[in-house]
Parts: C-alpha cells; structure tokens; sequence
C-alpha cells in the first residue's frame, strides 16, 4: 500500500503557487509574460516544422532506371518511396502516398520527368523540373494488374504489360489511354489452348519501330507488327523467360530462362534458337544437356565498335553452389568473370556512351542494386575495378545502436577529423570519375559546421561532415581493437550479458572543444580517447578494473517530495573480509576455472602491443568485473568533464567516478547515499548481491534473446515476490498502456510492450533510468571510495553543453525494428512503480547549498523517480595543476522534485545565456610539451564570475523530465517556473539548444508531437503532431541540435533531417539541389548514304496515326482512372512557405482569375463583333431580295 506523506502535498502546494505563471503561458503560447525574469526574444514566429532531407541507402529497394543524358539515377523501393541521385550532394526523397512497392521505373530521357509503376496497379508521372519533384499525373487501373513497362526512347507513349497478358498504350503527356489495345489471344497461335501468362518484356525494335517483341512468362516471344496489327513471328521455348535483350542491328535478341540457359534468336527463324548456352553449367562429355543452373534473373547485350559485345547477367549459378554469394556475370568475347557480391542483386543496368538503341552502345559501366548497397562496376579497365560512391550508403555497414548530432560546432573539427580519415580511405577503386554525376548542388546561405556520430553494432564509431545538407563520413574508428579477439567459434567473448555484437556502442559522450571522446559498450566497459595527429604504438593498453556492488535492505525509500532532507538510511553490517574489495590497479582480469566468478571482466584487453594510427588514440579502458558470480551491470549513463580529467558512469548498482588522467577510481556510490547531505565517503564495499540471469544483446533481430532474465524488484513495489518474470511485467505493462494510452493503435501498444525494456526514458540515458529502476529503491547500501594519492583536479569543474546530447539514448540498439536491452523496466511515465534508477548526470558549477555564495563544481543527478540530486566536488585549494591530494565529495541532498523521469539538465545565467562551459584546450597528447603549453594558453576559455551578490539569484536550472519541466533558481533553490509537457504521453527527448541567438527547450513526444518551450519562461514556442510513434528506432535515435536542427533513423539504412527553424524552412529551396539540368541530347547516328538510299537504316513510325483517338477510338472508361497530380500547386508550394507562399498563392490565384476575366471580355468583345457582322449581312440580304418578286429568286 502506498504511503501517504503530507510533505508531499505542503510542496504540492508550493510548487503550484511557485509556477502560477505557468498557467498564463499555457493560455497564450507564443506570447511574453508579464514580469519576466529575464527578457527573452524567442517568439512563435521563429520556428516551423519541415523535413529537410534524407540520407543513407534506400531501405528495401526494389526497382532501378537511369537517365543516360541527364545521368540521374532513380531507385524504388517496396514502401513507395523514390530515391533520386545525381552527383555528390545531389539527392532527392519522394514518396507515394499510397506506399505501395515501386515495381518499375521509366525515364523521359532529357525530359525531366519519370514514370513509375506501383503495385497497386497505379502510374505516376513524376515532374523533376523543381528541387522538391511532385505528382503531375496518375492512372490508377481497374481490371489490370500491371506487371511491365516499356517507353521507348524520345516517345510519347508507353506501353503496358498486364498479369492477363495484354498490353495497353498511356499517352504520358496526358495521362489517357488509347483505344489501341494488343490482346493475348491474337498474339499468341490460335491453336495454343493456354493462357501464356502475364508479359514480362516489351521492346521496340531498334531498327524498326513498328515492330513491338512482347515476352510472356510461359516462354513465348512474340514480335507484333504495330500497323498490321497482327504477329509476324513467335518464337517458343521450353523454360520460362525472365528477360529479353535485343543486339543493337536488330536482327537478334536473347532470353534468359529459369534453368540458367540464354537462348540466342534470329527475328527471321522462329523455329529454333541460333544458339543455347549454360553460362555455369557443367557441360557433358556425351553432348547431353547441360544440367540446369538458377534461373538467370536478366540479362542485357551492348555491343561495341571496336571489340566483342559485352553480355551481363545476374543469377544463372549451378545449384551445387550452397552458400556462394550473389554473382553478376560479364562475358567479353571469350573471358567470363564472375563478380561475387555481398550482399543480392535486386537489379543492374548497363551504362553506355549513346541513349539511342539503334547505335553501337559502348558500354563503360554497370549499376548494381543489391539489398543493401550500391555498386558501380568500370568495364572500361582489367579487373572490372568499382567506383568509389560520393553517397553516404554504408551507414549501416553494421546496425547503427546510437546517433549524435553536432550543430555550429568548432570550425577546425571537420579538417581535422577529414585529414586522419582521408589515411582509411581503400585502395584499388576505378581511376574514372562516378558516372552518375547529374544535377547541381544546392548553394544555401547556411555554412555552419555541422557533425553526425554514429555508434555501430560491430564497436565501431563514424564522424560524418553534415553542413550544408550534404553527409559525408569523414572518420571511423574502431573500438573493438582494443580487446582481444576469437581466433575460432569455439573462442567467443565469454560476456554473459550479451549472446552477440559484445562490442557495441551503448552510448557515447563527445566534446568537440577539447575532442575527447568517451564510449560505453554493452560489454561493461568505457573506452576514454584522446585525438592525435600522429601515430603511437602502445606498449600495454591502460585499463582499470572496477567492482560495481550493492546490497539490498528492507528499508523504505527516503522522502523525494519537495526540497526536504530525508532521513540518514541506515546502513548494512560491514562485510567480511573475503567480499572487501580489493586496491583498484591497471590490471587484466582472468578467468577463473573453479568456484563463482569473481573480479573477471567480461572481454579481455589485448596485451600485445597497439599501433594506433592518427586520430582517436585509447587513453584508459575501465571494464566492471565479475562480482561473486554475478555479471556486471550494463553501463547506463555516462558523463564526461575534459576541464578536470573525469568521467562518470552509472548503471543499476550505481555510480562510479573516475580520473582517467591518474587512470584511478575517485568514488563508487549507490544512489540511497546521495539523497542525504554528508560529508565525503570513505566506506567499506558491501557484499555482492544474488546472482541473476545475464542479459541479452543490444542488436539481436527479435526480442527473443531475453528469456529466463529475472529482475529483482524494489521491496515497496507492492510484490510479495523478490523476482518477477519478464512475462508478468510484459503483461503488467501492456494493460497500463491501454489504460493510460488510448490514442495508441493497438499495433503500437503490442510494440510498446515488446520493447518494454527497451525505450525507458528518452534521449537521455532512458535505459540508464530503467536499468537502475529495476534495483533501485532507495534503501540502505553499501559503496566503496578509493581515495587518491596522486591524483589533482582543476579548479573548475563544469560540463559541456553538448552533454545532453552525447549521453546517447542507450537503448538506440537493434537490427532492423529490433532493439533488445535486457535490464530496463517499463515506461517510467507509464510504469509508475518505486523502483528509482539513475537517468541522467551534468557537471556544472552552481551553488549546491542555499547557504552558498560561492559557485563550486557540483555533479547534477537525475533519477527516474523525478528527483534532481545535487553533489559537491571540493578539489582542494590549486592553480592549474591537480594536487596530489585526494578529492572530496559531498551530497547535498535532493534539490527538487518533477514528475517522470528526469531527461536533461542544464545551466543558465542571469541573462538566460547557456552558461559557457570549461574545458580543457585540445593539444596533441604526442606533441612536444612546449606546444602542448602554447596551445593551452591560446584556447583556454575565461573563468565564470566566482560569486553572486547576496540574496540575488544568479543562475537557472532548467531540469526536463518525461511530463513536466522547471526552472529552479540558484542559488535560492525555489521553482519559478513549471510547465506541464503532456498528460497522455510521455517525453521521449529533450534537449537544450540554442535558436536565434536565445536559448530554448526542445522536446518530442511518445505521441508523435515536437515542442519547444522558451527559457526560462517556458512559454510553448511550438507544438506540432509531426510523426506517431509507431517504430521504436525513431525514439531511441531522436536528438535535437542547436540552429533548429534534429534528425532520426527512419529506417534502419536512412537519416531522416527535419529542421524546427522558420529561418531554415524559408531558405530550404536554395539550399536543395536541383535534379534537372538544361542538356542537349546527342545526335542520332548517321544512316550513312548507302543506308539511306536502299532503306537499311532505323526506321520511324508516327505513333499518333496509330494510338491516336482518331485512329484507334476512345479506351473503355472502366479500365483506368485517370487522377490528376498536384504537381504545379506543389513546386509553388515548395517554393514558398508561411506568409510569403500564401501570398504567392494568392498572387497566382488573382492573377488568374484577371487572366479568366481578360478571357471573358475577350471573347464577349468577339460575340458581339460576330453578332454585329451578322446583323449587316442579315441587313444586305434583306435589301437584296426585298424589292424581287418570287420567281426573281
């Protein structure tokens, strides 16, 4: 039974009149408060919600076509989507509305436009005239299903190829349908008493454009005679075709079928094939048939003016061939190479030197589309060498677990970090530029320096360069190298936590001033780096060992209402002396063969020497070690302050603080022990907890890798039992979604409780929150603190802004839509139970007393429960060196309470200014020591003001949780403001950034809305239902950036950018890049003079005499539905947005509107001309024949 507490109601009732002006803001969002504290710029008319662009490979692609004179490449994959590349920094998203699969794609060549065939038997014309392409037609078929499409080149019908076997022919330029139709059954022999199938290829014959080859699946070829109307030769085979492929004279085509054979034709001898062969089939010595291969998917025959042709296909290997990977075939003449691919072949094309079929092609490249890649083939060099790609497609070259976004940050970063990685670039790439080069590259004003981090399922770290809405990765580093690895399969990584990827990023800390780098894995383990622009060879990786431990007592949890200190929890018995924690040292652990395991690290360090190649170079390595048999925790949270050399780390048994330039643990602590003001610990380890089931991957395809993992829950959670099965709280956590969620479909509420123990609380450390909460109630605990000898801090202690973003959501894991963490409860903001876990950590330097008049260096805690915890850093008295004394640590108790867990932190002046923060300059750890002191001096950043006057607050925290946020002053500690975010729902991300030169509070949802709130006042600024929560990886990779940027993986292969700036939405289409550029289309091949006179060239046909309505009638009205786009409302809109594009639109409405008045009087002015002119001739007649009698007539 829940304890009623009056405290809680007292601050209840202080905190409601405290934030009275709360209210006031809610009524009217956007506009100033009265009596403000500070007077803040930030209006409602500087933000609007837009995408911006997408990056990365298109997730399920299934459908490929290029423009050979515009050289843009158009890819579709199975949800609708369109993806259009050009150069580098050339790319384009669109999408269909009805998210059906893309089944094929048809360039106007030169045109700029494209046809797209989905499969809801629908096709669109696309315009990509304008930077954002738009909808200009549609035809949506009734009785069809479409199964081929075929535009010839520079013609203005297209043909289409149905499941029943007939094709018709859409008129692209209007979108109508001619009355010309060819059916299956006068294609085919009349004495054929089968359905041949659907059509799976339709071409024109180079050399003669009257006559159409059609192929149905059954393995029929047809060539029909457009004017004649009737089949002039049928060519049969036994197998199934997939694909045809004409020679450029016209007097052959080959077949691929589905035993692996290509079939060879001549137009004039049906009877048989000129020739058959078995690419990779085994031939018999007897002359039997070869035996039968896979089917040969496709194939296409370029010829060339001075060699052999070039015959390319995919598929077509022996089916003794298990487990080989996927093939493109180029035969040349005599030689065959087979190209082994890593990934299936969905599609390819051949590149060549003219757009006109009738020509000698000159093949010199292939496009190869497979699952997960792109690859461009050079025919033109020994090898069949690949381009290397100007996109950015391997984002996901391993599962992305986290992603950290960078705006405005230090200019010298991205050279810097381009110069190391430019050394990893691979070797043997094609000498030749990329051929796909259309296009031109949007010129925007915005040149701000903007960086991606992305943390991968394999360990390893990617730094792209996104300014200017290009990305380009500019760095990998990785860190598994650290770390021994398995020789064999028998050699696992024995982690007992995770089934697989041991060496993911769980989360990461980034400062890009002083360029430290901080990684947590899923192993337990932090990796510190330093950057370094030379290469070192380390002897021995430096690691230190830690022993996280807790043990549980039936104490109640201490009071977390309001700013009241709770009462001392009483402690355990000390422990024995075998269960003592042993002296923390640089040392490996090993594995012990007999009894539980005990102080063992889950993944050895290598001990051979490291070369470490320029850029981020390992500076400590701190793993969490076996406790009594039990497994480390996973690290949950973490936190870095280059200024003083530390760093902070918290998981379900606690934190740790460690000095990673001493390379010596500071403190280890449990939460209980920071809700009461005391003095610096020196305690005894407590012993080690029961042992419980290890915990699963971070990047396990389904959720099924966290069976049999028990969680222990808080002795005031109301459960008789000390261990609940993940079933119980599956199911617990299910009914409360459908109580407390009712907008969520239940497709939503059933993916909520599969990841229950995945999503926690937001961008900031959520699984840190829920981790802890599963052990976490305050309670009497025991810790250890390891004081230093040796050690010496700064005098500053404060934390980067940019720690709200690089403590990654941890639970960004997963393959595909899964995401494993295996020891997070449920939703805090809906799992509302006692259990309290660590969510967040900000160093800064603030008042941590009321009585304070002096800023000192404080660590803020958040919890799951709502509480902010405050803790003093006392390094002893020093100038810029750390003493050799050890450093003291003092909890000064709970400074405030919020509802739902705490999300982010931050700190700001009396001006309402992000407080600037220290850091310690960038110097290179392998430079001499007289530049290392230059560079110190040359980039140290100056002191805050060390005091405030008295009785004058001087400082706001701005604390964020899962409903709420406050702002508390200091050093006063009293809430001034408070803003309820949301009843039904729940904050998933919350960040502080800066807009316009003020600061606001940025915050998405669980419900899809994105809100920013102005600082302090916490005014809604924004609030817009951008995107339902419908996929778990939108809530663990969502992240906020300064300058109205954020971005989210919107598939497991794409980035999806959005900006919140109306000063970005404005300039969005300059800074787009233009698909469309004016090119001349090359001349058609010379006929030559004997050609010409006796007929051998190509020859035309007028297809308007032939589809045209007068020719071939009107098509049924049932069979299609033509729709039309909103392709030119669209571009406008594009355009132009907020007030100016409705303006626009206003303008192009009036204007036309006096063009149709204009009209009216012209053509009223005509009538009565015309009603005038009759009047005189009616006028003459009568004169004429007035005075005539009737026979004069």
């Amino acid at each position: 039974m829940k304890k009623f507490n009056i405290r809680k109601v007292l601050d209840g009732l202080t905190a409601a009149s405290s934030s009275s002006s709360s209210s006031s803001a809610t009524a009217q969002p956007g506009t100033p408060r009265e009596n403000e504290v500070v007077q803040e710029t930030l209006q409602s008319e500087h933000f609007q919600l837009c995408k911006t662009v997408r990056h990365g490979f298109p997730y399920q692609p299934c459908s490929m076509a290029f423009d050979p004179v515009q050289k843009i490449l158009a890819v579709g994959t199975q949800t609708g989507a369109l993806r259009l590349f050009g150069g580098a920094g050339v790319e384009c998203y669109c999408q269909h509305e009805s998210g059906s699969a893309v089944i094929q794609l048809q360039f106007l060549v030169n045109e700029g436009a494209l046809v797209s065939a989905l499969a809801d038997d629908s096709i669109h014309l696309w315009n990509l005239r304008q930077k954002i392409p738009a909808i200009l037609h549609s035809l949506k078929f009734n009785r069809e299903r479409i199964t081929y499409c075929h535009l010839p080149f520079q013609s203005k019908w297209l043909y289409i190829g149905s499941e029943r076997g007939n094709i018709h022919i859409v008129n692209v330029e209007s979108f109508t349908l001619s009355g010309y139709v060819i059916m299956w059954n006068k294609a085919i022999e009349l004495s054929s008493k089968t359905h041949p199938g659907p059509v799976v290829h339709i071409s024109d014959n180079p050399m003669d454009e009257g006559k159409l080859l059609i192929g149905f699946e059954c393995g029929v070829v047809v060539l029909w005679d457009l004017k004649s109307k009737k089949a002039d030769f049928r060519y049969s085979y036994d197998e199934a075709i997939h694909s045809v492929a004409w020679h450029h004279e016209g007097k052959q085509f080959v077949c691929s079928h589905s035993d692996g054979t290509l079939t060879t034709w001549n137009i004039r001898a049906p009877a048989k094939p000129a020739q058959i062969i078995t690419p990779h089939g085994k031939q018999p010595k007897d002359g039997k048939k070869p035996e039968p291969c896979k089917p040969i998917l496709k194939v296409e025959y370029k010829t060339t003016r001075a060699g052999d042709p070039f015959m390319v296909l995919s598929g077509g290997l022996s089916y003794d061939t298990v487990g080989r990977r996927a093939c493109l075939t180029v035969m040349h003449g005599k030689s065959t190479a087979v190209l082994e691919m890593d990934y299936p072949i969905v599609d390819f094309l051949t590149l060549c030197e003219t757009p006109y079929p009738s020509d000698f092609q000159e093949p010199y490249a292939v496009v190869v589309l497979l699952e997960k890649d792109l690859v461009v083939i050079d025919l033109g060099q020994i090898g069949y060498p690949i381009f290397e790609s100007p996109y950015p497609l391997a984002i996901h070259e391993s599962p992305v677990t986290c992603c950290e976004y960078f705006a405005d940050c230090p200019s010298e970063l991205i050279p810097a970090l381009y110069s190391v990685g430019s050394r990893q670039k691979r070797q043997g790439y094609s000498k030749k530029e990329w051929p796909i080069s259309g296009g031109n590259w949007g010129q925007g004003s915005q040149t701000y320096p903007e960086i991606i981090i992305t943390g991968h399922a394999d360990g390893s770290i990617k730094f792209w360069d996104a300014s200017g809405l290009m990305l380009q990765v500019l760095y990998k580093l990785k860190t598994a190298k650290v770390f021994e690895r398995a020789r064999g399969k028998e050699e696992k990584p024995n982690t007992d936590i995770v089934d697989e990827d041991p060496f993911a990023i769980q989360t990461l800390f980034w400062c890009p001033e002083s360029r430290m780098l901080c990684v947590a894995g899923v192993s337990a383990h932090v990796i510190i780096y330093r950057f370094s622009k030379q290469e070192v060879t380390t002897e021995a990786v430096q690691l230190l060992e830690v022993r996280m431990q807790c043990e549980f007592s039936e104490v109640d949890s201490p009071d977390l209402g309001g700013e009241q200190t709770p009462t001392q929890p009483a402690s355990a018995a000390p422990s024995s002396p075998q269960e003592t924690e042993p002296p923390n040292q640089l040392s490996a652990g090993t594995n012990s063969t007999e009894g539980p395991r005990d102080n063992i690290p889950c993944l050895q360090v290598r001990s051979s020497p490291l070369k470490q190649s320029p850029g981020y170079q390992v500076e400590l390595v701190v793993q969490l070690v076996w406790v009594s048999g039990e497994p480390p925790q996973q690290i949950t949270s973490l936190a870095v302050n280059s200024s003083s050399g530390l760093v902070v780390f918290g998981n379900s048994n606690g934190l740790a603080v460690v000095d990673y330039e001493q390379k010596t643990l500071l403190l280890n602590l449990a939460i209980s022990e920071l809700y009461s003001p005391s003095d610096h610990y020196q305690k005894q380890p407590c012993s080690p907890r029961k042992p419980r089931q290890p915990s699963g991957g971070l990047c396990d395809s389904n959720d099924g890798s966290n069976n049999a993992e028990d969680r222990c829950k808080s002795p005031t959670s109301g459960s008789t039992s000390p261990c609940n099965s993940d079933d119980e709280r599956k199911q617990n956590f299910i009914e409360k979604v459908k109580l407390k969620s009712r907008r969520f479909s239940k497709t939503v509420a059933n993916d909520f409780a599969k990841m229950s123990r995945k999503i926690s609380s937001s961008g900031e450390q959520k699984p840190e929150l829920e981790e802890r909460s599963q052990r976490w109630s305050p309670r009497s605990c025991k810790k250890h603190f390891c004081s230093v000898t040796n050690g010496k801090m700064a005098a500053r202690i404060t934390q980067k802004l940019h720690i709200h973003r690089t403590k990654s959501d941890p639970n960004r894991y997963g393959k595909d839509n899964a995401f494993t963490r295996s020891r997070s409860s449920s939703v805090t903001s809906i799992d509302r139970e006692s259990r309290e876990v660590i969510s967040s950590f900000y160093f800064c330097e603030s008042f941590p007393r009321k009585s304070d008049s002096l800023i000192s260096p404080c660590l803020l805690v958040g919890t799951t429960q709502g509480s902010v915890m405050m803790a003093a850093l006392s390094p002893p008295p020093g100038a810029d060196h750390k003493p050799q004394q050890p450093v003291s640590f003092a909890s000064c108790g709970t400074l405030v309470s919020l509802k739902g867990g705490i999300l982010t932190m931050a700190l700001l002046d009396a001006a309402g200014t992000l407080l600037p923060p220290s850091y310690e300059p960038w110097y290179d750890p392998n430079a001499s020591d007289e530049e290392k002191e230059k560079e110190k001096v040359r980039r140290r950043r100056p002191a805050t003001p060390p005091s405030s006057q008295e009785g004058q607050d001087t400082q706001f925290a701005v604390l964020c949780s899962e409903k709420q946020a406050k702002v508390v002053a200091m050093p006063s500690h009293t809430s001034i403001y408070k803003h309820n975010i949301t009843e039904s729902s729940f904050v998933l991300r919350a960040d502080v950034v800066q807009m316009a030169g003020s600061y606001c509070l940025a915050c998405f949802c669980a419900n899809g809305h994105i809100m920013t709130l102005s600082l302090p006042s916490l005014r809604p600024l924004l609030d817009v239902n951008y995107l339902p929560l419908t996929d778990m990886r939108i809530a663990r990779t969502f992240c906020f950036s300064n300058l109205g940027q954020a971005l989210y993986m919107t598939s497991p292969t794409e980035i999806q950018r959005i900006t919140y700036s109306q000063e970005t939405c404005d300039n969005l289409q300059e800074m787009l890049s233009e698909l469309f550029t004016p090119v001349e289309t090359p001349e058609a091949p010379n006929r030559g003079f004997f050609k010409g006179l006796f007929g051998g060239g190509a020859q035309s046909l007028d297809r308007e005499d032939l589809f045209g309505e007068t020719a071939s009638g009107k098509a049924s009205r049932s069979l299609a539905q033509h729709i039309p786009g909103p392709g030119s409302m669209e571009g406008m809109k594009g355009a132009a947005s907020g007030v100016v594009g409705d303006l626009a639109r206003a303008r192009v409405a009036l204007d036309e509107r006096g063009q149709k008045l204009g009209e009216l009087d012209e053509r009223t002015a005509a009538m009565m001309a015309s009603a005038d002119s009759f009047s005189k001739h009616a006028h003459n007649m009568m004169v004429k024949y007035r005075d005539k009698k009737w026979y004069q007539l």
